[in-house]
Parts: structure tokens; C-alpha cells; sequence
């Protein structure tokens, strides 16, 4: 029985010319055209799949695209495209790829040092506008607030940078670390709008606490943070987080548990 085989399909190794594919595709400048396809096609084939990635990209991190003129823009799309070995098949997953990478292969020195920070509030932003999860109905809390246990939302988070990611623009672009941290506690409301609250360390300690213990009340949180930090009058900071949690059980932010 005669080889119906097309002569054109014989002894080719499909690996082989799929890496070959895959290598031109992702990095143009130091891999050649596969043999047997032509340089147009191959180029048609790279831009489709670089501006796909590239759009996800400027979608996501429109501040980030923004603070950087276009040929820093294109270097830093094309060194992730050429060099980041996705874990995810999904174009919804690259922001999370692209911080990934940032943080662990990302290494040039002519970056701003809080990139990888205003990358992630930026994926923060993102991550919370698409999550499936919901907000409980609003409850107007009853009784004494501090013997009350609290539970966050799950739609808002607290975050800490060393750098103020939300002024971040091309008008601010801070060289140096500040002295003070940035404490942020991102969330979306009933809405389902995506904002921003800046905080103080004591707030972000205090849902530290409240995701660890989530029986714990009100009063030991705040006595406790007040024993951290060696205060021998806890009036004023139990008023003033008496105020913030009310603010926050307001925004949707925090849920009193009955």
C-alpha cells in the first residue's frame, strides 16, 4: 500500500517549527523567520498577538502607560512578551502575569522605583471592579458599637506602599521613598464603584486584627492597638476609631456581626 502522505508533511518535526514559530513571534529582534513561511505572514501573526497583550496592558494600567512616553512603553510590553513565561493561558489573567513579572524578572534600572507599587494599586483597582462577589444589604449597626464584632467586606482591601500610588501622574513622579508610608484601603460600593480612602497606620492595623479574629470586638481591637503603641491614655484614639468604623460601616467597607 502506497504513502498517502503529502511529501510536503514528511520528516517535519512539528515541535521543532512551533518553537520556531513561538520564538519569532515573541521576540522578532533575536530569533529568524521560521523557514518555509514568509516574512509577511509571520509579521501579521507577531503584531496580532503583541497588540492583543499590549492593549490588555494599556487597559489596565492606563496611569502606568501614561507616566512613560511611547518608546518606554513599547520596551517595557515587548521585554514582557518576549521573556514572561505566562502560568495562566487566559488574556484576563495577563495583569496578574504582568505583576509577576515586575516583581520577579522585571530588572532595569532607568524604571521608577515604585513601578511594581502603582502596577499592583492599579491591579487592585481592576481585580475589584470585575470580582463576582456582592455586598450584604446595609444594616444600620444597634447597641453598643464596641462590643461588637466586625467583619470586612469582601470587596475592599487594606494596602500599605511605601510610595503614594494614588497621586502618582505625570505631574508626580517621586524619586525618593517618602518618610511616611501610604495606607489605603481600596473598595467597591453598592454601586459598584471602585474608591479609594487614604488611612492611618491604626486603621490598617485594626483590620489586621479583624482578619485575624474575626469574634474579636471593637473595644479589645482598639485597646490593643492602643498597647502597641504604648499609650497610657486610650480615650482619643478609642473616639477617633469609634468615627473611622462608623465612616467605614457607612462606605460598605466594614459590616457589624450581630
Amino acid at each position: 500500500m502506497k504513502n498517502c502522505q503529502p511529501k510536503l508533511l514528511q520528516n517535519v518535526d512539528f515541535k521543532a517549527k512551533q518553537l520556531e514559530f513561538v520564538a519569532y513571534i515573541k521576540d522578532p529582534f533575536n530569533n529568524p523567520v521560521p523557514a518555509d513561511v514568509k516574512q509577511q505572514r509571520m509579521d501579521t501573526y507577531r503584531e496580532l498577538f503583541f497588540n492583543n497583550v499590549s492593549g490588555f496592558l494599556s487597559n489596565n494600567f492606563p496611569v502606568l502607560k501614561k507616566i512613560l512616553n511611547d518608546a518606554q512603553w513599547f520596551e517595557l510590553a515587548q521585554d514582557f512578551f518576549s521573556h514572561h513565561s505566562s502560568e495562566s493561558p487566559y488574556f484576563s489573567e495577563i495583569p496578574e502575569e504582568f505583576l509577576a513579572y515586575l516583581q520577579n524578572e522585571r530588572d532595569n534600572p532607568n524604571d521608577y522605583p515604585f513601578m511594581l507599587e502603582l502596577a499592583h494599586y492599579e491591579w487592585v483597582e481592576m481585580a475589584l471592579s470585575i470580582s463576582k462577589e456582592s455586598l450584604p444589604a446595609f444594616v444600620e449597626p444597634c447597641g453598643d458599637l464596641l462590643q461588637q464584632s466586625l467583619k470586612i467586606s469582601p470587596l475592599a482591601w487594606s494596602l500599605a506602599y511605601q510610595y503614594p500610588v494614588q497621586k502618582i501622574s505625570p505631574d508626580f513622579l517621586p524619586s525618593e521613598i517618602p518618610t511616611q508610608a501610604s495606607y489605603l484601603i481600596v473598595y467597591r460600593d453598592w454601586d459598584d464603584e471602585v474608591n479609594f480612602i487614604q488611612t492611618t497606620p491604626v486603621t490598617f492595623r485594626l483590620f489586621q486584627l479583624l482578619e485575624e479574629n474575626s469574634a474579636i470586638s471593637v473595644q479589645t481591637c482598639l485597646q490593643q492597638i492602643a498597647a502597641e503603641m504604648n499609650l497610657t491614655d486610650t480615650n482619643s484614639l478609642i473616639n477617633n476609631g469609634l468615627e473611622t468604623i462608623q465612616n467605614l460601616i457607612a462606605k460598605g467597607v466594614l459590616f457589624s456581626i450581630k
